[in-house]
């Protein structure tokens, strides 16, 4: 489920369609989590359909750590990839805003973090943009990513928060307990696809 503070709109021709925010967000925010209404398809059924459907999953699904790819029900799965992003995925199960996001801003993600298959080229236009992103980001880039995490996850009981009563139980408590004692932070290295290389700490 997107925050109810976006909206989606399209773009032009070579990206598409992206999802904006209505009113500012502020860093911090919980942007994204996954919620019971998003679909969720296995790696069986994903090999049952046909290639025409297979197509339009991959470019609207993320793979979870099980190997499930997950299709948002509302227009989060609009949200485009940025190697500049101002969201990014937690190892919480949600998605947090990294810096605050002005209304009218594009809402953008790291998509590295998303199990990919292939290396997918990129569009982001930022002076920084790595190109092309592919299977081998999440060992390239994880350290970084939840250096951003961690910097921003510390206001996430500053700011309101719409999306908290959508975040599982377990998930909250594990929130407490990193609140609590931050060396118990969960890594967002706990997303990457179960059964990948694991690089030495």
């Amino acid at each position: 489920m997107i925050h109810p503070n976006t909206e989606l709109k399209y773009i032009q021709d070579t990206v598409g369609y992206g999802v904006f925010a209505t009113q500012d967000i502020p860093e911090g925010t919980i942007v994204y989590v996954k919620d019971s209404l998003e679909l969720v398809i296995s790696p069986t059924d994903y090999l049952m359909h046909s290639n025409d459907v297979k197509e339009m999953i991959d470019k609207y699904s993320y793979m979870d750590q099980n190997g499930d790819r997950i299709v948002s029900w509302d227009f989060a799965k609009y949200v485009n990839h940025c190697c500049n992003c101002n969201t990014i995925s937690t190892g919480y199960g949600f998605e947090i805003a990294i810096r605050d996001i002005k209304k009218g801003e594009q809402i953008t993600d790291e998509y590295g973090i998303f199990n990919l298959e292939s290396d997918m080229v990129l569009l982001c236009g930022e002076s920084g943009c790595r190109k092309t992103i592919g299977p081998n980001d999440f060992d390239t880039y994880y350290k970084d990513w939840d250096k951003k995490i961690v910097k921003s996850i510390g206001k996430l009981f500053q700011v309101d928060q719409p999306l908290m009563a959508f975040v599982e139980s377990e998930t909250r408590s594990e929130l407490d307990s990193f609140f609590e004692n931050p060396e118990s932070y969960k890594s967002v290295y706990s997303l990457k696809l179960k059964g990948a290389y694991v690089p030495a700490r």
